[in-house]
């Protein structure tokens, strides 16, 4: 049963309704990390000094930045994509990239933090006209019974992608030519992910008729009213959206765990991040086998109390950890036995997250009929924009107390066991299977 499962889902990616979707969205996910990290770590290490400016600031701005065109053009980027023929914007949306991704590498070389700035945001809006696209023509291209699988994949994808692009955006900007080696790169990824698109299927458009809200505020409005309407589906939305509050929780705060906490360098909490994206894409392809390629929600609660566990096990584990006078390097931190039980702790906080996740997606998009399809996309995008900022202010909030990071990731686990009565209700309205 579940080697079968496996290669059906492996399969997918042999096929040309699902593969260069994935390839589009693969080098998408890796241009955004790897221009972003780069641009965190230029302005930590050159241009703050430069233009004297507090980097701290800067960089929790520009976040901001990127996440801004969620907000405000997610209502109009989901009409487009169900108006219009889908693979044809995806082409238009991937070209647009190129340009600005040749902007970019100019920006790299002038060290010019304005535009690189300027161009930052232009990304995120980019990423905001894709978002509805990517998740709304999966349905088109792909057989219920395969849309767990689908999902399981561009979500495993989309981390690995994360993982690189953060990583060698970090690695490589700050080398003697890193600033040539990251503008061609962000432009060669660019080109690639356009001649990807060219391989994606027609889409058909269901709504050629509507005629487009272009009041941001209205639209907003109305997409997030009409995905409320749908139970199951608007249950979906929300979920997915506390998933991703919950994995900036961690994501943001792997730095100061791992220095403050463990008496750890940056190599372990790179190392973290690596072991979170591993767990990540293990979970999402192992629930398609757990579900039998079934559409339901019957996972979710189980995930739920995993995440929980972990964050729990994470706590206790985290003061037995016996601090050096100085910072460990992953290799030291190896050593230490308790180190395996914390590795283990995310690894099965990630591997729950990404179970947790993926059937959320597949009940979204086989709830929702197909003329709204792209819509109720765009609201996922202001509610998970609206996640992150929240996880963002929770944060900085309980940091400015002076309250204990190791404190911040327990806090994050009692609320998540707080929501777990939704969950129950969200697994019991999302099945399909029965």
């Amino acid at each position: 049963m579940g080697i079968s499962e496996i290669k059906t889902q492996f399969g997918l990616l042999a096929t040309r309704r699902f593969l260069p979707l994935f390839l589009t969205q693969f080098l998408g996910a890796f241009n955004d990390n790897l221009f972003k990290n780069a641009l965190v770590i230029l302005i930590t290490f050159r241009l703050s000094d430069v233009y004297g400016i507090n980097a701290r600031v800067l960089i929790t701005a520009i976040a901001g930045l990127f996440i801004l065109p969620f907000f405000l053009f997610s209502a109009t980027a989901g009409q487009i994509a169900d108006k219009y023929e889908k693979s044809f914007l995806i082409r238009i949306i991937k070209f647009v990239e190129i340009v600005l991704m040749v902007l970019t590498a100019a920006a790299f070389h002038y060290m010019s933090l304005p535009w690189l700035v300027i161009l930052l945001f232009f990304m995120g809006a980019q990423s905001t006209f894709f978002g509805p696209l990517k998740f709304s023509i999966l349905p088109q291209h792909l057989r219920e019974e395969e849309l767990v699988a689908g999902n399981g994949l561009v979500s495993a994808g989309t981390y690995i992608a994360i993982l690189l692009g953060t990583m060698c955006g970090g690695l490589l900007v700050l080398h003697e030519m890193g600033r040539v080696y990251i503008g061609v790169g962000v432009v060669a990824v660019a080109v690639f992910g356009f001649i990807a698109s060219l391989f994606i299927p027609k889409a058909q458009a269901f709504m050629p008729d509507m005629k487009i809200d272009w009041n941001i505020f209205r639209s907003t409005w109305n997409i997030i009213a009409y995905a409320a309407s749908n139970g199951p589906v608007f249950h979906s939305v929300l979920g997915i959206s506390w998933f991703w509050l919950i994995g900036s929780v961690f994501l943001s705060q792997f730095p100061t765990f791992s220095k403050e906490i463990l008496g750890g360098n940056q190599e372990v909490s790179t190392f973290f991040l690596v072991v979170f994206s591993v767990g990540i894409t293990i979970g999402a392809v192992l629930c398609n086998k757990l579900l039998r390629g079934k559409v339901s929600g019957r996972l979710i609660p189980v995930s739920g109390v995993g995440v929980t566990v972990a964050i729990a096990a994470l706590y206790c584990l985290s003061f037995a950890v016996a601090r050096k006078p100085y910072l460990m390097g992953i290799a030291e931190f190896l050593k230490e036995p308790v180190s395996w039980g914390i590795i283990a702790s995310f690894l099965l906080l990630a591997v729950s997250g990404g179970i947790f996740s993926v059937p959320m997606y597949a009940i979204m998009q086989a709830g929702t009929p197909v003329e709204h399809r792209a819509r109720v996309v765009a609201c996922l995008n202001v509610t998970d924009s609206l996640g992150m900022v929240l996880a963002a202010v929770f944060v900085s909030l309980m940091l400015f107390f002076n309250v204990s990071v190791v404190n911040v990731f327990l806090a994050a686990g009692a609320a998540n066991l707080v929501v777990m009565p939704f969950m129950c209700r969200l697994a019991r309205c999302g099945q399909h299977d029965s």
